[in-house]
């Protein structure tokens, strides 16, 4: 098993201006195989952010074209947390933010979500 814990709560901030996310992950984090931030604006689909694929040194990390240049996804193994650096942000990164890993569990493929932090940017 996969816990993840984001550090939660909600934001509010301006457009222009800087926050950073961080989900803690705990139990077999040695079976992640990938980590990422997804979001869900208001009335929309989870969309994917930002995503670190493989580990241990073999990491792939993607970014939606809507975040490149803005975002920076990034992980501190020794203390088994993901962070999502987001800069510059814009009224349309309001959304709920999670993170998500996938994790290994026998010839499984299993997920695990974090509970969600509300990101509202004002113009």
């Amino acid at each position: 098993q996969v816990q993840l814990v984001e550090s939660g709560g909600a934001f509010t901030v301006q457009a222009g201006e800087s926050l950073r996310l961080s989900c803690v992950a705990s139990g077999s984090v040695s079976s992640i195989t990938f980590i990422g931030w997804y979001r869900q604006p208001p009335g929309k689909r989870h969309e994917v952010v930002a995503s670190i694929h493989g580990n241990d040194g073999n990491e792939v990390i993607d970014y939606a074209d809507s975040v490149k240049g803005r975002f920076a996804i990034s992980r501190d193994n020794t203390n088994n947390t993901v962070y999502l650096q987001m800069n510059n942000l814009k009224p349309d990164d309001t959304a709920r933010y999670y993170c998500k890993a996938n994790w290994k569990s026998g010839t499984s493929t299993l997920s695990s979500w974090g509970q969600g932090t509300q990101v509202t940017v004002s113009s």
